[in-house]
């Protein structure tokens, strides 16, 4: 594995500098604001400073690649409160779960708040550094793990974490057993908890949001069942596309529910943008050549039951006709606090419809985020956005691994 750090004055900017470097496969492991030091901090505007990785094809020496990455606070420490009597290095703590805490708080956090948590990583690239540079740095003690039974102890809390997360029991097995070939008997538990953070943020991979099309309009299918927040998640995407400066229509297939479409046309009348109700092919033929010069049409679906055949058949039309005339996108929403069982079947059942990425509303609603963890790997599709409110155009962002990985892992 390859750890580097990029520099602009955006995410994208640094990403795109990581990718032109690296290539598209690698993911974002950190992100900080970085303020300007003395006199020129008064002059020169923060920037901000990613940090990635790229999975090798062949890796070896893997101990010597790990750095410990994962700051959280000392009196909540998942080892101490397990009873386990290791000492962590006083930078690479976990602390436990604080389920009163809502994730909304993580996504709205301040430039500040963000870089007093954020990781310490050095500059790259990472695999320079050898196991006995790293023992030695700046003279810290890191107490390494003594004797199996208790390194056993240490994959067992950090399982057990998991689990209590909601992860996979067979994907948390996966990615323990991993750890263990990888990492020596005696490795610092830092070192192991940085190994595993790496491995579940590389699962997830790089979010895949909306981006403008080489032909326009490129239009958005919104699908999903009844009740996750399907309308309100395409007024907030609609309002952030609209304020960027995009030329943006809405359209509903929703012709079951009355007020889902006159929701709809609400937001459509606050923005200022066209709205259409489209009924039949020909309706929806008609709209793309009304409005071929916007950038973005934005299509709301019937929610329903995933088991109603006919509804999806109906979908599915749609769906093939806008990939025949124009670059077409399918996001399925999901509430992430839906059980995992129906999350599977809802998944596969729209998984004949098209192919499409992940969007998860309601993160305010549930303590529990293994669910998207696990939806990830099932179903091999690209997460893009969460939402954790009812307030348009506030309650959205980007999906952050990081900041999932850590609740999984314990953090706060």
């Amino acid at each position: 594995m390859i750890i580097k750090k990029y520099q602009a004055k955006t995410e994208n900017e640094a990403m795109n500098l990581a990718r032109a470097e690296l290539g598209e496969s690698c993911v974002s492991l950190n992100v900080k604001t970085v303020k300007q030091k003395g006199i020129m901090k008064l002059f020169k505007a923060p920037f901000v400073e990613v940090t990635v990785a790229l999975e090798e094809e062949s890796e070896t020496d893997y101990d010597s690649l790990i750095k410990p990455i994962i700051p959280i606070s000392e009196d909540r420490n998942i080892f101490k409160a397990s009873g386990f009597n290791a000492v962590v290095d006083e930078n690479t703590q976990i602390s436990a779960p604080e389920k009163e805490k809502s994730i909304k708080n993580e996504y709205e956090a301040s430039d500040d708040e963000k870089e007093d948590n954020n990781e310490v990583i050095k500059d790259n690239p990472v695999k320079e550094e050898t196991p006995a540079k790293k023992s030695s740095s700046k003279g810290k003690k890191k107490r390494e793990i003594t004797s199996d039974s208790e390194m056993d102890a240490v994959y067992e809390l950090i399982s057990q974490t998991l689990i209590d997360n909601e992860v996979d029991e067979d994907y948390v097995e996966e990615i323990v057993e991993e750890a263990k070939g990888r990492l020596k008997s005696n490795t610092p538990m830092d070192t192991v908890l940085s190994h595993i953070y790496q491995r579940l943020i590389l699962r997830f991979g790089e979010p895949k949001t909306i981006e403008p099309a080489d032909k326009n309009p490129k239009v958005i299918f919104f699908v999903g069942t009844t009740g996750v927040g399907k309308t309100t998640t395409i007024a907030k995407i609609a309002s952030k596309l609209f304020v960027a400066g995009n030329k943006v229509a809405l359209f509903t297939s929703d012709t079951y529910r009355i007020a889902a479409a006159e929701q709809l046309r609400s937001y459509a009348n606050i923005m200022q943008v066209p709205f259409r109700i489209i009924y039949t092919i020909d309706d929806f033929e008609e709209g793309l050549d009304t409005f071929r010069d916007y950038d973005y049409i934005l299509v709301d679906t019937v929610g329903h039951s995933h088991k109603n055949q006919e509804l999806k058949a109906d979908m599915k039309k749609f769906i093939d006709f806008s990939k025949e005339k124009t670059e077409t996108e399918v996001y399925l929403v999901l509430a992430a606090s839906t059980k995992m069982k129906d999350l599977i079947h809802i998944a596969d059942s729209y998984k004949e419809i098209s192919d499409y990425r992940l969007i998860f509303t309601k993160l305010d609603e549930t303590y529990s985020f293994g669910t998207i963890f696990n939806l990830r790997i099932h179903t091999d599709a690209p997460l893009s956005y969460v939402t954790y409110g009812q307030n348009v155009p506030e309650d959205i962002d980007v999906f952050k691994p990081q900041q999932i990985v850590k609740k999984l892992l314990g953090g706060q």
